[in-house]
C-alpha cells in the first residue's frame, strides 16, 4: 500500500526550529515531486513549498522564503522541511504531497497530487 507519513510536528516557542519529515512507504519517490502544504484553522490549504524529483528545483510561498528549507533524500525515500524562526502564523497542519513527475515543474497553486500524507500539526506559541 502506498503511503507517506508525516512526522517531526510539535509545540514550539516563537523563534524556535523543527524539522518536519516525510517517509514514503510502498513506492520510491525517485520520480516523485513533493509539495509541503499547511493549513491553519478556518484558513484553506496552501502550498508552502516544493522540491522536483531530483531536488533542483525548489519553490517557497512568500511567507516563508529565507525561513523555511526543503529537502529530500531519495536513498531513504524521504522529504523534509526545516523550518526557522517560526511564528505564531506558521500554526497549522503540514502536510506532504507526491505527484509522479520528471520534469522541473514544481508549482506551489493547483498541485495535482498522487498521494498525500496524513498530516503533522505544528504549533507556534509562548
Amino acid at each position: 500500500q502506498q503511503q507517506l507519513v508525516e512526522s517531526g510536528g510539535g509545540l514550539v516557542q516563537p523563534g524556535g526550529s523543527l524539522k518536519l519529515s516525510c517517509a514514503a512507504s510502498g513506492f520510491t519517490l525517485d520520480y516523485y515531486r513533493i509539495t509541503w502544504f499547511r493549513q491553519a484553522p478556518g484558513k484553506e490549504r496552501e502550498g508552502v513549498s516544493c522540491i522536483n524529483h531530483r531536488g533542483s528545483n525548489t519553490q517557497y510561498v512568500d511567507s516563508v522564503k529565507g525561513r523555511f528549507t526543503v529537502s529530500r533524500d531519495n536513498d531513504k525515500n524521504e522529504a523534509y522541511l526545516e523550518m526557522n524562526n517560526l511564528q505564531p502564523e506558521d500554526t497549522a497542519i503540514y502536510y506532504c504531497g507526491a505527484r509522479f513527475s520528471g520534469s522541473e515543474y514544481c508549482p506551489l497553486r493547483g498541485a495535482t497530487i498522487d498521494y498525500w500524507g496524513q498530516g503533522t500539526q505544528v504549533n507556534v506559541s509562548s
